[in-house]
């Protein structure tokens, strides 16, 4: 589809306001009115944009009230979770129009749901796939990979379900948590800090000047390959320090610690962060030294790029019973941060692959280059 610049500014502003007057578009794109009533003109007749009423004026005259068209489409945002797959469909102004959660395993069954209930006719514009693992950023559209094989087979069955010639897009779903973070939960007003997710495993988002840094390799953030253990009697081995963080090995702390008389074991961390929030002393104790463990990666995400606030999240991480231990450890070893809980939940990763797959759409109706979030 070839349209003018002027075009494409106006359906750029029009899409970020979702509604919007020509005296508005003209403020918003930075164009004469005559230009907008141009580009307005193109838009309608590319069905890009459409009459959605009139609004009344201070000076009792109406203006034609603007909203995109039937022929701008919709994205797809697919979270592939480590158990749960989230799929939510979205018009190219951010407004939900389908979304459906499955099992990991029903990932295609999801994402057909989602499809089936999107506006008849609309075309789908972009896809995202947030994706536990580095992305790989040499190829654009479908040609885009998973890094390595730790998810690959959960996208390629993902991937049967999607219409073929529709641009998919890979993100590490600890990048796309962080922008749901940035753009509506506990960093709203903050364009640098970093995401720390604990869970079954960790990761880190670095997130600069309101954008993600993503590494020459796509590997920014990767915590997990911070070397671990490291002293003068032993060497650092793959990913030591996630296997020392996540949830499994917490739950085989949590076992090695469990006395008699403290009932049945936690079989997991959920069950673990309840007993603890009832008041199980050895619970309690088992998250407290989780806690310290949790500040000092803090401490070294703090000593590398100094954020000033950290977010924590994760099905760990975000549980508020964490956050005294960690700030303490990282405030005895570095120097002041700001250190909060995600407020975005379980749906942040799929929220922020929908902010990535909107701008994507965008970008596919109207030829612009896509700035990285």
């Amino acid at each position: 589809m070839h349209l003018s610049e002027s075009a494409r500014v106006v359906f750029d502003v029009l899409a970020e306001a979702g509604t919007a007057t020509r005296p508005q578009l003209a403020a918003g794109a930075g164009l004469s009115k005559p230009t907008v009533s141009a580009a307005v003109a193109e838009l309608e007749a590319a069905e890009l944009a459409a009459h959605s009423g009139r609004a009344s004026g201070g000076t009792g005259r109406s203006a034609a009230v603007y909203r995109l068209g039937p022929a701008a489409g919709a994205v797809l945002a697919v979270d592939l979770g480590p158990a749960r797959t989230r799929v939510r469909g979205c018009a190219l102004d951010g407004t939900l129009l389908a979304e459906d959660t499955g099992s990991r395993r029903e990932a295609a069954g999801t994402v057909r749901k989602v499809l089936g209930a999107l506006p008849a006719g609309a075309p789908l514009r972009a896809v995202v796939a947030a994706v536990g693992d580095v992305t790989t950023r040499d190829g654009e559209g479908a040609g885009e990979r998973p890094a390595t094989a730790k998810a690959g087979p959960v996208f390629d069955a993902m991937a049967v379900a999607l219409p073929e010639g529709v641009p998919v897009h890979l993100e590490n779903n600890v990048n796309c948590a962080a922008l749901a973070e940035l753009h509506e939960g506990a960093a709203v007003g903050r364009d640098t800090f970093g995401y720390l997710r604990i869970g079954v495993g960790i990761g880190l988002a670095v997130v600069i000047g309101g954008r993600v840094l993503r590494g020459a390799n796509g590997a920014a953030g990767e915590v997990a390959r911070l070397p671990y253990p490291w002293d003068d009697s032993r060497a650092p081995h793959y990913e030591g320090l996630e296997q020392r963080m996540g949830s499994r090995t917490l739950l085989r702390r949590a076992a090695e610690t469990w006395q008699d008389t403290d009932g049945p074991r936690p079989r997991t961390a959920e069950r673990l962060l309840a007993l603890s929030a009832q008041g199980h002393a050895t619970a309690r104790a088992v998250l407290d030294a989780h806690a310290t463990d949790v500040g000092r990666l803090a401490a070294a995400v703090v000593a590398v790029m100094d954020p000033g606030l950290i977010v924590l999240g994760g099905a760990t991480g975000a549980d508020p019973q964490l956050l005294p231990g960690v700030r303490a450890e990282l405030a005895r070893l570095s120097w002041p941060t700001e250190v909060v809980n995600s407020v975005v939940g379980d749906t942040g990763t799929v929220a922020g692959a929908a902010k990535l797959a909107v701008a994507h759409g965008i970008q596919t109706v109207t030829g612009a280059v896509l700035a990285k979030h």
